[in-house]
């Protein structure tokens, strides 16, 4: 089957699910305000596609590591439904419906954690997901990635892992975000899209001949 491969945040969603996580747990005072600061400034270095995903895996776990799985799954069905809900796009999900009926397989490829995005590639209806894996034991975070951080160059790996684990092909592939940090895997794929780019993408986009849509 033909891949259809979309970013999440900002791309599928009006929004960063990363660092509106952060502000939900600061609205559930399970941080304070410094808290509130770091969350921000990791979010303008992601931006600025200077972001140091280790360094940020290592601050945004901190305040989980007292929870166990069960405890973690309440908080994050809350979060999708006051934090994810709104940020949903008909235009995105009609997109997802249109390759799902030309019966392409659907991945969300994403940097942000598979803690916070699984439960919305389950709302978005899309069975295949990639992202930032956390270690558990004893069913808790011990505060440290599982593999590499699905960031950049890194989602290129991540996907020819998941090609060579399932039997798939990049074969007719497309690819949808709006991050200039997603420019290795857009070269990769036959059919890359910038979705509402950043202005780097845009330039990148436009001199490559390459699709530019709106999904707002």
């Amino acid at each position: 089957m033909v891949l259809a491969i979309f970013d999440l945040d900002s791309t599928l969603l009006n929004g960063d699910s990363d660092h509106a996580w952060g502000e939900f747990l600061a609205h559930k005072e399970i941080v304070d305000h410094s808290y509130q600061e770091g969350n921000d400034r990791f979010y303008r270095d992601y931006l600025a596609g200077s972001l140091d995903v280790a360094e940020y895996i290592q601050f945004m776990v901190q305040p989980l590591l007292g929870f166990d799985l069960q405890e973690l799954e309440d908080l994050r069905q809350e979060f999708v439904q006051t934090s994810i809900q709104p940020m949903r796009l008909p235009q995105a999900e009609s997109l997802l419906a249109e390759h799902r009926a030309k019966g392409r397989t659907l991945i969300i490829i994403t940097s942000t954690t598979r803690l916070i995005t699984e439960p919305i590639a389950r709302l978005l209806q899309v069975d295949h997901l990639l992202a930032t894996d956390l270690e558990i034991k004893n069913n808790r975070l011990t505060g440290k990635m599982d593999g590499i951080p699905c960031f950049g160059a890194n989602k290129v790996t991540k996907l020819h892992r998941w090609i060579q684990e399932t039997g798939h092909s990049l074969e007719g592939s497309f690819f949808y975000t709006d991050s200039h940090t997603d420019l290795p895997l857009l070269e990769l794929v036959d059919h890359p899209t910038a979705v509402d780019p950043d202005q780097n993408l845009k330039a990148s986009a436009l001199a490559r001949g390459w699709p530019v849509i709106s999904l707002r």
